[in-house]
């Protein structure tokens, strides 16, 4: 015990400094590296992306306890889960606000009835599509556009989904890459308390098909 009262002594200024940054990791921001493909080709595997912890509120630190409620998320955004129903900490987008009815026929997404439109786009560099080739359009609700990714030969099984309605105090999040991933299709509705943070930025990317070299065209790359 004396030792270690000695050694933070010695070393108290560190001690306060990495006690500090957790803290701001914890409360105000964070930066998480992204593994999977399920945001392609908005967010590549191995983006490390910046999240504003404080967009929706501002949270006691290492706890989910909201001490200020400052808003709440919106359609499109790209929101961090800490999900209870999969045990991991995940990156999607919010489709589905609460009230919400929400559809899925052949990918073509509908929100209240309303179809969104569909501009066809061409999108390089995602290494997923050379065994799995892929066409990727922008897709437009309600003001708010972004890039999806869609299979062309194994589309899959919730391409069609719902009608479902979103309850209160939850949200329906899907992943970009629309045949390949693990979203509110498949483990049901968001509950408001899960959503930590908004993604803002890619800080730095590197590219795990090539032995982690950087991509520098993505470093700052705002995500929308």
């Amino acid at each position: 015990m004396h030792a270690l009262r000695s050694f933070l002594l010695r070393n108290r200024g560190l001690f306060f400094f990495l006690l500090g940054m957790l803290m701001f990791r914890s409360a105000l921001a964070d930066w998480n590296t992204v593994p999977t493909g399920s945001m392609q080709p908005t967010i590549h595997v191995g983006d490390r992306i910046v999240v504003d912890r404080m967009a929706y509120d501002l949270r006691l630190p290492f706890t989910h306890l909201a001490l200020l409620h400052r808003a709440d998320p919106q359609r499109g955004d790209i929101v961090i889960i800490d999900s209870a129903a999969t045990d991991e900490r995940l990156v999607k987008r919010v489709v589905g606000l609460p009230g919400d009815r929400i559809a899925l026929r052949g990918n073509v997404l509908y929100v209240n009835g309303h179809a969104a439109s569909y501009r066809p786009t061409h999108v390089t560099g995602i290494a997923q599509d050379r065994t799995q080739p892929a066409s990727y359009a922008d897709e437009s609700v309600a003001g708010r556009h972004h890039l999806i990714r869609l299979a062309r030969y194994l589309p899959s099984p919730a391409s069609n989904y719902g009608p479902v309605t979103v309850p209160a105090d939850h949200y329906l999040a899907m992943g970009d890459n629309r045949d390949d991933s693990y979203d509110s299709r498949f483990f049901g509705f968001v509950p408001r308390g899960e959503i930590v943070g908004r993604a803002c930025f890619v800080a730095v990317s590197l590219d795990p098909a090539r032995h982690g070299l950087p991509r520098p065209d993505r470093w700052g790359l705002a995500l929308q």
